[in-house]
């Protein structure tokens, strides 16, 4: 009888939920889409894509571009050139309106397929609150604003870690790898198939920029030009729309030692953290491959010579671990941090100018850091708890701790162990 009551609680509760989040969910994605993204932003960022395509569709030279200026500039291989090549056969204008609708629908869809893997439908009050955190976030804002193809790349990731837990393994290699040979921003992922032994995935994923650009090699006017012109710059820490450590020190003139102690740090902690969750959580295949792909990006961001905030995106995947019961995210320190990167409200204070802008420019780069801090602080308190109270060898999972919530509606996606 009790359990009935708190059934029928539970439904009414999701249906108060649903009711208020889709109107607020669809009227955000209309303001987003009609107010931002089509008027676009000073900042272009495919202006460059598109004149690097139709250039090398006329056969011209693709990488002519002055890297000096602060100017969005085309960084992408040949490889990724001849990929991108179906952008150069519309005009700009139009080129650009259906690149920002592919990226908005490829966005939606990989929200569908990660509540999906999380055993969620649409019918879920889990779905209004994700499509409403996405539309709001900076990371999708922007995307579709500058006119990014990180949309299209966080489809990727997605339906990657999606065949990754299927160990369909040929397909995520073919997946990921298509991403890596246009840039390698989802190239940690790298280490989640190796870990899991699918050799079979690292060996495609890698072979795919081979292939791409051996054959966009004969058919470019300036391929070479890209390694020793382009490929320079992209490793090179920039101190502009940089919120990586290194940009953050080189924007602030900090001392290059105490950038790379900070640096050497934060990768110690980083390194703890994914022991941590491959000794104790990599039979629990869902929990292990999304929380592990957040570590692993949210670090290259902060650790690598470039990270942007709207890179954010790519951490949806591990922000939905906070409805599983073993999340680390189950804490208002780590939603302090996720405020910090995702919240596309900018803090330029008109009475505090100056501190305004030193607090909108650092809070991506300070959020990054303290998200991994955290998971480090949640990971290693539950790891000396549990020593303490001598069951490492049942894990380190508190002996008491909230249920998966909202519960599943459908049956969760990928491998059948994922809670095992």
């Amino acid at each position: 009888m009790a359990r009935n009551l708190f059934d029928k609680a539970e439904r009414s509760a999701g249906q108060v939920v649903k009711s208020v989040m889709w109107p607020l969910a669809l009227v955000t994605a209309a303001d987003m889409v009609f107010t931002k993204a089509l008027p676009g932003h000073h900042t272009n960022d495919f202006k460059p894509v598109y004149t690097a395509v139709a250039a090398f569709l006329r056969g011209e030279a693709v990488y002519t571009a002055n890297l000096s200026s602060v100017d969005p500039h085309y960084l992408y291989p040949p490889g990724g050139t001849l990929l991108l090549t179906p952008i150069g056969l519309l005009d700009e204008p139009t080129g650009r309106t259906v690149f920002l609708f592919l990226n908005l629908f490829a966005a939606i869809a990989a929200v569908h397929l990660l509540l999906r893997m999380f055993g969620h439908s649409w019918r879920s009050p889990m779905a209004p609150v994700a499509y409403f955190a996405l539309f709001l976030s900076e990371a999708l804002v922007n995307t579709l604003t500058f006119g990014n193809v990180n949309g299209l790349f966080f489809l990727a990731e997605v339906v990657f870690l999606m065949l990754l837990l299927r160990r369909r393994n040929i397909s995520a290699g073919l997946v990921l790898g298509v991403t890596i040979a246009i840039k390698p921003i989802l190239v940690p992922l790298l280490l989640l198939p190796a870990v899991r032994r699918q050799w079979s995935t690292i060996l495609i994923a890698a072979a795919m920029p081979l292939l791409t650009t051996a054959i966009a090699w004969p058919l470019a006017a300036d391929p070479g030009r890209y390694f020793v012109h382009n490929l320079p710059y992209s490793l090179q820490v920039r101190d502009y729309y940089n919120s990586s450590i290194s940009g953050f020190g080189a924007y602030y003139g900090l001392p290059p030692t105490a950038v790379l102690l900070t640096r050497g740090l934060l990768a110690v902690l980083v390194a703890i953290s994914l022991w941590l969750l491959w000794r104790y959580y990599r039979n629990q295949e869902l929990f292990f491959v999304t929380t592990a792909s957040g570590v692993l990006l949210t670090a290259e961001y902060s650790l690598s010579s470039l990270g942007q905030q709207y890179y954010s995106m790519f951490l949806f995947p591990f922000l939905l671990t906070v409805v599983l019961a073993n999340s680390v995210l189950r804490n208002w320190v780590a939603w302090l941090a996720v405020f910090g990167f995702t919240s596309y409200e900018t803090w330029l204070l008109f009475r505090w100018p100056a501190f305004g802008r030193n607090l909108e420019y650092s809070r991506a780069t300070f959020s990054w850091v303290l998200l991994l801090i955290v998971v480090f602080c949640v990971l290693g308190d539950r790891y000396l708890t549990a020593r303490r109270e001598h069951r490492l060898t049942h894990g380190i999972d508190p002996i008491r701790s909230a249920p998966d919530f909202p519960v599943p509606d459908v049956e969760r996606a990928g491998a059948p162990d994922f809670h095992r």
